[in-house]
C-alpha cells in the first residue's frame, strides 16, 4: 500500500520537476510545448494508475488518527478539570466539617443539658410516685 502511494508521490514530483525544467530549458517554444504535452500525457497515465481506494483509505486513517488524538486531548483536559474539582470539593467538605463542629457543639451541649434535666425531672417524678405508694 505505501509503496504504491510513495510511487505516486514520486511520479507527481518528478513530472512537476520535469515540467519546470523544460520551461527553463534553452529550447524553442514549439519544442518545449511538445515536450510538455508528452510529459502531461505521461503524468495523466500515471495518475490513472493511482489507486483511488488506497488514497481514500489513507485519508480516512489519518482523519481517524487525528480524532483519536483529539479524544485523548479531551480526556487529559477532563482529567485536569476533575482533579481541580476534586480538590475544590475536598476543601469545601473540610470547611463544612469545621463549621459543623463549631456550630454543632453548642447545640449538642444544649441538647445534652436538656436531656440531663429531663432525666432528672423524670427520675424525681418516678421516685415521688414510688414513695407516695408506700
Amino acid at each position: 500500500m505505501s509503496k504504491k502511494k510513495n510511487t505516486g508521490k514520486f511520479v507527481l514530483g518528478a513530472a512537476v520537476g520535469a515540467a519546470l525544467g523544460l520551461l527553463f530549458a534553452p529550447k524553442t517554444g514549439k519544442e518545449t510545448r511538445k515536450v510538455i504535452k508528452e510529459k502531461a500525457n505521461d503524468l495523466l497515465e500515471k495518475a490513472k494508475e493511482i489507486d483511488v481506494q488506497e488514497v481514500k483509505d489513507t485519508i480516512e486513517e489519518k482523519v481517524n488518527n487525528l480524532m483519536e488524538e483529539i479524544k485523548d486531548l479531551d480526556k487529559e483536559k477532563a482529567l485536569k478539570i476533575a482533579k481541580k474539582k476534586a480538590s475544590s470539593l475536598k476543601k469545601s467538605a473540610e470547611e463544612l466539617v469545621s463549621y459543623t463542629k463549631e456550630k454543632a457543639t453548642p447545640v449538642a451541649q444544649e441538647a445534652a443539658e436538656a436531656l440531663k434535666e429531663k432525666a432528672i425531672e423524670v427520675t424525681k417524678k418516678v421516685l415521688e410516685k414510688l414513695e407516695s405508694e408506700k
